[in-house]
């Protein structure tokens, strides 16, 4: 039996992903479920584009994905069923698609047309799971709807470069449990486009000079302890999924605050770097 995953902005207080549960064993007693994340905010595309990004990949071929985030049907959000890298992704067309496979070209799309459909307010229970059951039974994307090609694309959520190829415009797309704060600048971007250059990274009203590849980075433990970087120090890493983070070294966002708090940061706030 294939893995169901869940990623939703329901989160745990109403009945929803308990109710969704309950349908998927309903129709396959043996399913395994896994949730990945029921606390994306509400309607942020981005954010569960970056959480789904990056879990996905450390589940088996053959997966089978739900995301329940802004999935009411419209005729410009309509639901679909796409095949891509080996895993089955269950959601409506509204972007989250395309963030997740900007550099993979799927192996099938379908919009998804159930014969009986119920076009309600929970469509995740009433049309994703009935469309989850049928691949984990074995079913192909043929049976449960018709072929598309017209996913969504967010070109506005990409990174930018600027200035004549000096500088890169970047947003946050994401503050995690931590209150670190992450960019939609990748790694590979930074190092073609800064090519060994000095940069600053501006982030409100601070500049950051240097970005580690861990958060220990920024200690010299070689210096005796009361000479070295200690908790609460401003640093920029290339995160474990490839994109600049900012982040306060050891810092607990329910207590002293995180980047997101102490630099005033939120989703989409600009952050630039400028190459010399």
């Amino acid at each position: 039996m294939a893995i169901i995953t869940l990623t939703t902005d329901f989160g745990h207080k109403d009945h929803f992903v308990g109710a969704i549960k309950g349908t998927i064993y309903k129709e396959l007693p043996d399913a395994k479920i896994v949730d990945i994340s029921h606390d994306v905010s509400p309607f942020n595309i981005q954010e569960c584009a970056y959480i789904l990004k990056n879990s996905y990949k450390n589940f088996p071929d053959g997966s089978i994905h739900i995301v329940g985030v802004d999935s009411e049907l419209s005729p410009e959000n309509q639901h679909i069923a796409v095949l891509v890298d080996n895993h089955y992704f269950i959601m409506a067309n509204n972007g989250v698609i395309g963030l997740i496979i900007s550099e993979i070209v799927p192996e099938k799309i379908v919009e998804i047309q159930l014969p009986d459909s119920v076009d309600g307010p929970f469509p995740v229970m009433e049309v994703f799971v009935k469309a989850a059951s049928h691949i984990a039974r074995g079913g192909t994307l043929e049976v449960i709807g018709r072929p598309f090609n017209e996913l969504k694309d967010l070109k506005d959520f990409s990174a930018r470069i600027t200035n004549n190829g000096d500088a890169i415009s970047g947003s946050v797309i994401y503050i995690d449990n931590y209150g670190n704060v992450v960019t939609n600048i990748q790694k590979s971007m930074f190092n073609v486009h800064g090519n060994g250059r000095d940069f600053e990274l501006l982030a409100r009203n601070k500049k950051i000079k240097a970005i580690y590849n861990k958060y220990s980075d920024i200690v010299n433990f070689e210096l005796d302890k009361s000479q070295r970087k200690a908790p609460g120090e401003l640093l920029a890493l290339f995160n474990s999924s490839g994109y600049i983070e900012i982040a306060i070294y050891k810092s607990d966002l329910n207590t002293v605050g995180g980047a997101s708090t102490l630099l005033g940061l939120d989703y989409r706030d600009t952050i630039t770097i400028n190459f010399f």
